[in-house]
């Protein structure tokens, strides 16, 4: 009898675990939103995205979701005046919102004629309406810094910068580095600012906030600053509030190598014989456009046998430039020109081995070497104009130090 109750307390107790086994506790099921774009929930239609091929119209398109001739006629005279449906470029996206049911019928069509804007042309209700409207921008703000282990292009590359940022620097910097010479180990620190459209998709560089780059052992500050608080007129100074811009750019050329010095004594690579190279040859490809250093009047303009076709520029009574070897003038004589301004391309004419330009400078009507030569600098800010610009870039410039470790 004792064994037959210890088996049917058992039994109890199985069946009783069983029971608690087969309580499941209750799920959290966690709603999650519909996904919405141009303002539309999508999980409410059929979705089409597609871009515009060659070929396609409008009226095509609304032509090819049983859409007829007459209804789409006078759909195109209803939208003209806010959608000119003639702008509709091949490549570009376009996204048909259509029912859910087996029909399909057009309700929504959305063009985007580029990246930032979107038209919608809505067929739901009796009158067709049509809007534009801009995608949210945001603005993402980045520091980076380090040292150089390639050029500075490449840097920015590796980095996932847009190009445009390394243009812009090189322009800034233009009167102070020449980034040629950059060097791998230099220091470098930069602090600028990115835009986003619907806060993911990269849309470029906005602007540059602050920087500096070591060149030839010194740390060169760039910080954006308007003398005039009531204009948008924006120049760069360095940290003591000196202006970056020189009377004369340190190179004709961007992103270039110097093939040959200013010197008294070279040999000759076409001539063969020993003469003296009073200028600057700068290699690059044929093509690349050549900019003046300072501006000033055409004085020359024309081909000879030695300089090929060249370019050359007064800029006072004391300076003037000369641009030897272009295969293609872009000014004429007596023209005036502005510093930077594109005067010509890069060749090989003259006496020439490759793709260059030799770049000579004259300072009172004697040619001299324009990388050795002090040039005069812009004067700096003073009074109240200095005490604002030092406030403001007092914590861009710790920010820079502290992520270069200087």
């Amino acid at each position: 009898m004792k064994k037959i109750f210890i088996v049917i307390i058992a039994l109890f107790s199985l069946v009783s675990c069983k029971k608690t086994e087969e309580i499941v506790p209750e799920k959290v099921v966690k709603l999650v939103p519909k996904k919405s774009e141009f303002g539309f929930v999508l999980a409410d239609f059929n979705i089409v995205n597609d871009t515009i091929e060659r070929g396609d119209t409008f009226g095509t398109l609304l032509e090819e979701q049983n859409i007829g001739d007459r209804q789409v006629y006078d759909i195109i005279a209803k939208v003209r005046d806010s959608f000119d449906v003639r702008t509709i470029r091949i490549n570009r996206p376009f996204t048909l919102l259509r029912s859910k049911d087996k029909k399909h019928n057009l309700e929504v069509f959305i063009y985007q004629p580029d990246n930032l804007s979107y038209y919608v042309v809505d067929f739901r209700d009796t009158a067709v309406t049509v809007f534009k409207k801009t995608k949210p921008i945001t603005i993402k703000r980045r520091t980076i810094g380090g040292v150089l282990k390639e050029s500075l292009s490449e840097t920015l590359g590796n980095a996932k910068i847009e190009g445009v940022l390394a243009s812009k620097i090189a322009k800034i910097y233009a009167y102070s580095i020449d980034f040629m010479k950059l060097k791998k180990g230099d220091r470098f620190a930069i602090t600028f600012t990115e835009r986003f459209i619907n806060d993911s998709i990269y849309d470029g560089v906005e602007e540059l906030e602050a920087s500096f780059f070591e060149y030839r052992g010194k740390i060169i500050y760039a910080f954006p600053f308007a003398q005039n608080p009531n204009s948008d007129k924006v120049e760069y100074y360095d940290e003591q509030g000196k202006t970056l811009k020189n009377f004369f750019l340190k190179s004709p050329i961007k992103f270039s190598r110097i093939s040959s010095r200013f010197s008294s004594s070279r040999f000759h690579p076409v001539q063969h014989r020993w003469k003296a190279h009073k200028g600057t040859d700068y290699a690059a490809p044929r093509g690349t456009p050549i900019t003046v250093t300072a501006g000033g009047v055409v004085e020359q303009s024309g081909f000879t046998a030695g300089n090929g076709n060249f370019v050359k520029v007064k800029h006072n009574g004391t300076y003037s430039t000369q641009y030897l070897h272009m295969s293609k003038i872009l000014v004429r004589r007596g023209q005036r020109v502005n510093q930077g301004q594109v005067i010509g391309l890069v060749g090989s004419t003259g006496l020439a081995t490759g793709p260059h330009v030799c770049y000579r400078f004259w300072k009172n009507g004697k040619q001299v070497d324009a990388l050795r030569l002090k040039l005069p600098t812009g004067e700096p800010m003073t009074g109240n104009n200095k005490s604002r610009f030092l406030a403001q870039i007092t914590p861009l410039k710790f920010e820079l130090d502290s992520i270069a470790n200087l």
